[in-house]
């Protein structure tokens, strides 16, 4: 019982920050709905609010630094990310539902925001190529399997014909083994949400800095 009022607590509170400042981002999607079922594709669930705050100080970023998310359903972590001081902050979304409800927040938004370059992009992640100065990448365990191994592949692919520090923060990190397999990710800090379930991957934000490849 007590679990269920601090996750009903923790939820109102959710709505009541969202309806101070304009937004709606909460609430969980199933991908049935939107017609776009896949065995690789999960559903859309946003972020907390705190996920950034608690895994990126705001003095390691600078108006040099570029944020993408990849499988930015309504928008939340575009919003959150724009509070920071980055000189731009990109969204990639597949639903377009999703997609529309992300405009729709960025545009009426009254959060106090830091970053006013916001691009939303409604793409298939795998299709979508990644900016040569996207220096933080965000992904909410968005997809698995062959998807995110692509998707890893375009971003290492980036980095090494231009690179760059990149850091990934990867939330509920379900392919954390892929990423050590590559032998091209350092981990650099993983974080749990409060009441995180030993054992589980779901509650922890892992970050991890892409390293340059090796050129003899």
């Amino acid at each position: 019982m007590n679990g269920l009022l601090r996750r009903l607590r923790r939820n109102a509170g959710q709505l009541l920050f969202e309806r101070r400042y304009g937004v709606r981002t909460a609430g969980t999607v199933n991908l049935e709905e939107l017609g776009l079922a896949a065995e690789d594709r999960v559903y859309y669930s946003p972020s907390s609010w705190r996920a950034l705050r608690r895994t990126l100080r705001r003095n390691e970023i600078t108006d040099s630094d570029v944020f993408l998310d990849l499988g930015s359903g309504m928008g939340r972590m575009v919003l959150a990310a724009a509070r920071y001081p980055f000189r731009r902050v990109i969204g990639v979304e597949l639903a377009e539902e999703l997609h529309e409800i992300a405009r729709d927040n960025v545009a009426h938004t009254r959060l106090r925001l830091r970053c006013d370059d916001i691009e939303l992009v409604r793409s298939d992640a795998l299709a979508y190529r990644i900016p040569d100065d996207v220096t933080v990448v965000y992904m909410n365990n968005p997809f698995r399997g062959p998807v995110f191994t692509a998707v890893i592949g375009n971003l290492i692919a980036s980095v090494d014909a231009h690179p760059r520090p990149v850091r990934l923060i990867y939330f509920n990190p379900a392919e954390a083994r892929f990423l050590q397999e590559t032998g091209r990710f350092r981990h650099l800090r993983t974080i749990a949400q409060p009441r995180h379930k030993p054992g589980s991957v779901f509650g922890l934000t892992s970050v991890y800095q892409l390293t340059t490849a090796h050129i003899p």
